[in-house]
């Protein structure tokens, strides 16, 4: 493989200067350091290149987010020509610029039309931060101040920033930063763990009365809203029962609490849906969206709004105090604009729902249906999620899934296929653009870094 001048270096060199240099993510970095970290170099459609020439499927779209996947040029054009027309000014000042203009122009007509105002922000754990101040300056406008108590979920997730993390519900998060006030949370909805001797429709029902047991609790005076992902992502790409959502909205509609969704990962497509929360068939009163709004080539996000809680901001407001240096960039704007517009006009959105996204969910069916491991199998569009599993019958769990689904993670990059683990769950989303032939291969390399997993763990 030629690599061009600048990434002609070996591949420790570039371990070194990262270990010397850099803190990942979510991960022990002393371990990370002793291994030396893959240097990834080139991109194309759904594939990717590291500095040793080792191409690999991915199967997780970067992070959830590269929608129309790698060397995308109509994207990298538009990112240049902005560049060379403005390539920077900002919202303050009383000033704003056509590129973000024209993206919420198109945005808007992608939505329901319950929907009229954006905030844009740079990534999704800033929609978040954004969603709780905005929403509690909602509650102070329309005269119930008191009402500041934000509700999210154990095992949810909505960024890494202290609010956002605080109102997701990953305790280890929590152990690192501390909480913030005014945040409570429920159980998740998540059946195959939790769901004992209930079907999934009862369990469904009892895990959305919590909310309404936790709101009685608190005070539905006190209630600002309740904040969830349509279906989980990094907790496990866990969905919920059919009757969840119906039950989740009833409810805050009841008691008067703002029903807040997370399309950072469902949103754009994933589900053959535009959005998420269409696929399962609720009506938010905000979205929290970034990663598929400009498919990762820029970072961009955003809080949307209904009309509600826009036009009490703006027509009894006052100075709305918030404002970022870089919402609505506009190189961020031209690209996600570029984005949507094929998302739109190519018909991809479409293709997923009625062409490659049933394809993926009855191949996966296909392959693991009997497969001694795969206790459970979750998804919808180009999404999808493989319960590891000791005993289906049981539904018992490996004492050690976390341990084997790391594993099998590391395995399937040993077969040249990006694929995520969560717990005991194996989890892909695949660009939105994957042709039949590649989530065949997808599947294929799962089912091998499955297959080598159980033998490691007794099950073939």
């Amino acid at each position: 493989m030629n690599l061009p001048a600048q990434l002609q270096r070996r591949t420790e060199d570039y371990q070194q200067s990262d270990a010397a240099h850099h803190i990942h993510g979510f991960v022990d970095q002393k371990a990370l350091n002793a291994e030396g970290p893959r240097v990834m170099v080139r991109g194309e459609g759904l594939y990717l290149w590291d500095s040793e020439g080792k191409r690999y499927l991915d199967g997780m779209s970067g992070l959830w987010c590269t929608q129309l996947g790698y060397g995308r040029r109509d994207l990298t054009a538009a990112a240049a020509a902005q560049m060379d027309q403005l390539a920077y000014y900002n919202m303050f000042f009383h000033t704003t610029h056509p590129a973000v203009i024209e993206l919420s122009e198109l945005l808007f007509s992608l939505l329901p039309g319950h929907y009229s105002h954006v905030i844009y922000t740079n990534s999704g754990s800033e929609a978040n931060e954004v969603l709780i101040r905005t929403v509690r300056r909602y509650w102070q406008v329309v005269g119930q101040p008191q009402k500041k108590i934000m509700i999210g979920r154990w095992n949810g997730y909505h960024g890494s920033t202290l609010a956002a993390s605080a109102l997701g519900g990953m305790k280890f998060m929590h152990d690192m930063g501390g909480m913030i006030p005014d945040v409570a949370h429920i159980d998740e909805p998540y059946w195959f763990a939790h769901g004992g001797e209930l079907t999934p429709a009862e369990f469904g029902r009892r895990c959305a009365l919590q909310l309404e047991e936790k709101i009685l609790e608190l005070g539905a005076e006190n209630v600002a809203g309740f904040i969830a992902e349509p279906f989980q992502g990094a907790g496990g790409m866990i969905f919920p029962p059919q009757s969840y959502w119906p039950e989740i909205q009833r409810i805050c509609r009841q008691y008067d609490v703002l029903l807040c969704a997370d399309e950072v990962i469902g949103g754009f497509g994933r589900t053959g849906e535009w959005f998420a929360h269409q696929h399962f068939g609720f009506e938010p009163d905000t979205l929290s969206i970034a990663k598929g709004l400009t498919s990762g080539y820029l970072p961009m996000g955003g809080l949307v709004l209904s009309k509600r809680i826009a036009e009490a901001l703006v027509e009894q407001g006052g100075v709305f105090a918030h404002g970022l240096t870089y919402s609505g960039h506009p190189v961020a704007a031209a690209v996600a604009l570029a984005n949507l517009k094929a998302l739109r006009d190519e018909g991809i959105v479409r293709q997923v729902k009625h062409d490659t996204g049933p394809y993926l969910q009855q191949l996966l069916h296909d392959v693991f249906g009997n497969h001694p491991m795969v206790g459970e199998i979750q998804g919808t569009g180009l999404l999808g999620a493989l319960q590891l599993v000791e005993d289906k019958a049981t539904r018992k769990r490996f004492a050690n899934e976390n341990d084997l689904a790391w594993q099998c993670r590391t395995f399937g990059f040993e077969e040249g296929v990006i694929i995520r683990s969560t717990l005991g769950r194996m989890i892909m989303a695949p660009a939105l653009v994957a042709t039949r032939a590649e989530l065949d291969e997808l599947v294929d390399k799962t089912r091998i870094a499955v297959d080598r997993t159980a033998r490691i763990a007794g099950k073939l």
